[in-house]
């Protein structure tokens, strides 16, 4: 499929040729997630019938679940009045789409007012997912301070002054 179809021009990218995405559930209307999509990535999804998104922070294409399994197949694709919004009506395999577990990344709900409100988790994780495969970065866990070793900072050796350096 080439990403130059008619099609695609209707769409109003923005200025560094994205589109804001919405994946809402097929039945539930629930939200999802959202995300982006370049031209190629509009195109692919038409193509293969799952999502596939840009990723903004890898600068690559994103096929949603090529990792965690947790893909999302599409019934339908929408855009809005203003023709610069994505609404894609999905099917969300294995119920997660969101990659701390849960089945939407909107998991945090604000409770009380302006002055002391306060965001909330409602609702719960379905599946901790490991590390690279949707479940975060594939790194290696943080320490807890008390596991770390002490260090004890030894005084410096005082030396002469070197004022032939410029400051950079």
């Amino acid at each position: 499929m080439s990403i130059s179809a008619k099609w695609l021009n209707k769409v109003k990218w923005d200025e560094v040729g994205l589109v804001p995405v919405i994946a809402q559930e097929v039945g539930s209307n629930d939200v999802l997630m959202f995300a982006w999509m370049n031209r190629e990535a509009l195109a692919r999804t038409v193509e293969i019938g799952q999502a596939v998104y840009w990723s903004r922070s890898r600068k690559k294409l994103w096929h949603k679940g090529e990792e965690s399994g947790h893909f999302q197949k599409v019934h339908e694709i929408r855009l809005d009045c203003d023709e610069d919004v994505v609404l894609l009506k999905v099917e969300q395999v294995a119920g997660i789409a969101c990659h701390t577990g849960r089945h939407s990344c909107f998991f945090q709900k604000f409770e009380g007012n302006a002055d002391s409100g306060e965001w909330t988790t409602v609702e719960p994780v379905l599946k901790d997912l490991a590390p690279g495969a949707g479940g975060g970065p594939a790194v290696a866990p943080v320490e807890p301070e008390a596991a770390k070793p002490k260090r004890v900072r030894k005084p410096a050796a005082s030396k002469p002054a070197d004022n032939d350096k410029t400051p950079s």
